[in-house]
């Protein structure tokens, strides 16, 4: 059986400001995925969110980018969004950009990740497990470092240098500026190790694409590296990425590819996606309530039995004591950045506030600049 995961999510309203969806909303988007299982568009699936981000975690046979299943993803929104309307929530279909896409909704302002792959439970995968990563208040970009040092980094995965892992993987690493169409390079590590570094450390412009296993041909990782500003043309809010990653066996271990977040590592996100904070792991469900409004992630893990369907439970591997020191880490990494307030690193570049007010203000202060006529020297006495 060929089966696809696909993960599409949407901010498509909040209660209180940018917090957390309504119960109500969550009810909507549950019964319209439960019906399109029974219907047989769906073999199973997952509703999350994670601050005020809803996902759906997917299992089908329609293939990437079908336009099925993305329709019943865009409607579920859609129905959401209206309970956020007459609710009076924040932010109220926000993610959707456009009034309605005919096909897929990659482009229309949710966030898509999507992989497919041969499912009989034998050869080199006699179990299959996967990883949903889903962020909040960070751009796509955000995923760069932990996932290279997943898949990249000895130090960070010792199954590397065992022989179903030991070629490497090849990085689809997408150029997040172009806005014609998907501008991908795919960089082989180890061997270009330095050169996949050197456009990963540009979180706003290059993000991961997707992961293959160079031994096998499998895909390991997709991201929805997609930009909401570059769609939308004006700041409508941060991406907010996932990331499926399918763990074990031929590819690393989950505990090998969650050990780079305890780092807490610094993104681009925070209040009004302006800011430069650390990322902090949280269990699902998890609204966005904390001082400065920290971009956060949560984990959740599957296994999928011979027809497809997710196993009777999940994991949430953030939703453990072995986090708090993490989530602690980042608290007081994130006081210290914002008490240097405006000032520069501890915001982003004018160039990433481009479609903020930020740009609309220092562009009104530079028509007000004038070239200062040269002072003449003094006459000496």
């Amino acid at each position: 059986m060929r089966l696809t995961l696909s993960v599409i999510k949407a901010d498509i309203g909040s209660v209180g400001g940018h917090t957390k969806p309504s119960t109500r909303m969550m009810a909507a988007v549950e019964g319209a995925v439960a019906k399109a299982i029974c219907d047989g568009l769906l073999i199973d699936a997952f509703v999350c969110h994670t601050g005020d981000d809803i996902a759906i975690i997917m299992t089908h046979t329609r293939g990437e980018g079908s336009s099925e299943v993305h329709q019943l993803a865009w409607k579920a929104f859609l129905a959401a969004t209206s309970v956020a309307k007459t609710s009076g929530l924040y932010g109220a279909g926000q993610d959707l950009l456009v009034d309605a896409p005919s096909g897929n909704v990659r482009g229309a302002g949710p966030g898509v990740a999507e992989l497919s792959f041969d499912h009989s439970l034998s050869g080199t995968r006699p179990a299959e497990s996967f990883m949903v990563f889903a962020a909040d208040k960070c751009g796509p970009g955000a995923y760069n470092l932990p996932l290279y040092l997943a898949f990249a980094d000895p130090m960070y995965c010792a199954g590397l240098m065992l022989p179903p892992m030991i070629k490497g993987f090849r990085f689809h690493v997408i150029d997040m500026d172009n806005t014609a169409g998907d501008s991908v390079i795919e960089l082989d590590a180890p061997a270009d190790g330095y050169h996949i570094a050197a456009l990963l450390r540009d979180n706003e412009r290059f993000g991961i694409d997707r992961i293959v296993s160079r031994t096998h041909g499998e895909v390991a990782v997709a991201v929805s590296a997609q930009r909401l500003h570059a769609i939308a043309g004006k700041y409508t809010g941060k991406d907010d990425p996932v990331a499926i990653v399918r763990n074990q066996g031929i590819f690393p271990a989950p505990e090998e590819i969650v050990s780079p977040f305890a780092k807490a590592h610094f993104v681009g996100g925070d209040a009004r996606g302006s800011h430069v904070m650390p990322l902090m792991p949280v269990p699902i469900n998890t609204p966005v309530t904390g001082m400065y409004c920290l971009p956060i992630v949560s984990c959740t893990g599957f296994s999928i039995d011979k027809d497809g369907r997710f196993s009777e439970s999940f994991t949430d591997f953030f939703d453990n004591p072995a986090w708090d020191e993490v989530r602690r880490r980042a608290q007081r990494k994130a006081i210290e950045m914002r008490s240097q307030g405006w000032s520069g690193a501890a915001m982003l570049p004018y160039s990433e506030l481009e479609y903020g007010g930020f740009r609309d203000t220092v562009s009104s202060l530079l028509k007000r600049f004038q070239v200062r006529k040269e002072r003449k020297p003094e006459a000496a006495e």
